[in-house]
């Protein structure tokens, strides 16, 4: 049975400066961070994004960090590299079948649904189940030129030094960025955790848990896949 882990992605208040949004009915903005590096060839801005959301006048030219890349938001492929070793390690034990899923921060627009917490909150928006094992920077140089071709439009990739410590690749036919947004906060506030989280993570959820990787065992992987899919928000807040 695969496991899974999610980590956090996406713009917040320290980079650039705002949070996606979220509706009432679930639908959010998938919207990536500033590229921070330099690149080898040009990379999207902002305003190539077309995005809904109001971003600060002096970041709307900057170039995007679009890791994780998915098709659905204008990518190639299901693909995610990271540098820092607080996610890498937990993203590097997961095996081929295994799901890496991605939880962003997320700004309330109008009134909050039930299920939804006031003003923002944590929420799952999106999965990849693993095309192949991941690949540690070291192994990805020494590649073919086939196998590394999968990963040609990962930002990390795209930099002028190349500095994944791992990449990940998704099988397309189980990767997706979600219609919706799946909580991972509670109904009475962002920074309190729901069940997702505090009874099926190995996380406490005490502290800045919206920061960290998360790690399910394989149970509650199975129960954290099928609120997903059928967007089964209450289970959320009790099993």
């Amino acid at each position: 049975m695969p496991r899974a882990v999610a980590i956090n992605v996406a713009a917040n208040t320290n980079q650039p400066g705002v949070r996606g949004p979220i509706h009432p009915d679930g639908r959010f903005e998938y919207v990536p961070i500033p590229e921070a590096k330099p690149t080898r060839e040009p990379v999207p801005t902002y305003a190539d994004l077309d995005l809904e959301t109001d971003l600060p006048e002096d970041v709307r030219d900057a170039p995007v960090h679009f890791d994780p890349e998915f098709p659905e938001a204008g990518g190639e492929r299901y693909t995610y590299g990271d540098d820092h070793g607080v996610k890498a390690r937990p993203i590097g034990a997961l095996s081929a079948g295994d799901y890496l899923l991605f939880y962003a921060t997320l700004s309330q627009v109008g009134d909050p649904a039930p299920w939804q917490a006031p003003r923002w909150g944590a929420y799952l928006v999106g999965a990849f189940r693993l095309a192949r094992d991941p690949v540690t920077g070291e192994a990805y140089r020494d590649l073919p030129a086939d196998e590394r071709a999968p990963f040609r439009n990962n930002a990390h990739v795209k930099r002028e030094t190349f500095d994944a410590r791992v990449l990940v690749l998704g099988d397309p036919g189980a990767s997706r960025l979600f219609e919706r947004g799946v909580p991972l906060s509670s109904r009475e506030a962002g920074t309190e955790a729901n069940r997702l989280v505090t009874d099926l993570s190995a996380d406490s959820g005490r502290g800045p848990w919206w920061r960290r990787p998360l790690r399910f065992d394989a149970d509650a992987t199975d129960d954290l896949l099928a609120v997903v899919d059928d967007h089964a928000v209450e289970r959320c807040f009790r099993p």
